[in-house]
């Protein structure tokens, strides 16, 4: 009879925590969750992440920053040289960055896996320099630009030893505001009446081509 107790008593224990946990699970989920197969919760866990800074506006506008222009320009072995392909898609990107006085941006350099991580951390340092003296040129102010040490080899999109062109890149990415100020204070609402209304005035005809999307060569 003991044998027999002994085995329903360890199911019923596990049967215990089984439930203990899927409650445990519960108390992370947002209030209302369960009410509406997620719809409200959704939306709640969306406020929670605006006010814990998970869901910035840095991020959202770097999302469109990458949608509407190439923020990857690539490189040939050993330089940092930027190659005319590079130049134009630069060029759009600096056109893009003008329009948002309130950004910050950085670039990021990288490298394939040829040499020593030594060696290309600096290489990736000097593409960052590169492009941000080149978007300098082009009428973006130095302060809302940073060239950060680079990721060297660390970060590859190709894994691969062997030389790589497109692991040869740096990328430019919105990371914050002028003076460190969030959008909170209601400067993404000024940004998007600025375009609003900018989108509504009449401008005259042109001979020039609209700026498009600009693919960078391939490796």
């Amino acid at each position: 009879m003991k044998q027999m107790i002994k085995p329903l008593l360890t199911t019923a224990s596990l049967l215990a925590l089984g439930a203990c946990a899927n409650t445990s699970t519960s108390w992370h989920k947002e209030a209302g969750v369960f009410l509406d197969s997620g719809s409200f919760g959704n939306a709640t866990m969306n406020n929670v992440q605006i006010h814990n800074g998970e869901r910035s506006y840095v991020v959202d506008l770097n999302n469109r920053f990458s949608q509407e222009v190439l923020s990857t320009v690539n490189f040939e072995f050993n330089s940092a040289k930027l190659d005319p392909d590079a130049q134009s898609v630069l060029r759009v990107q600096a056109h893009w960055i003008r329009q948002f006085p309130e950004v910050r941006f950085k670039v990021y350099g990288h490298t394939d896996a040829v040499g020593s991580n030594y060696y290309n951390k600096r290489l990736g340092q000097r593409r960052a320099n590169a492009v941000v003296n080149y978007l300098v040129n082009q009428g973006v102010s130095r302060s809302r630009l940073e060239a950060v040490v680079s990721f060297g080899e660390n970060q590859p999109l190709i894994a691969t030893q062997k030389r790589e062109r497109l692991n040869r890149r740096t990328v430019t990415e919105v990371s914050g505001f002028v003076d460190d100020e969030r959008l909170m204070d209601g400067k993404y609402a000024a940004i998007v009446y600025r375009e609003y209304v900018e989108s509504a005035t009449e401008k005259p005809p042109t001979t020039e081509g609209g700026l498009s999307r600009i693919q960078s060569a391939g490796g």
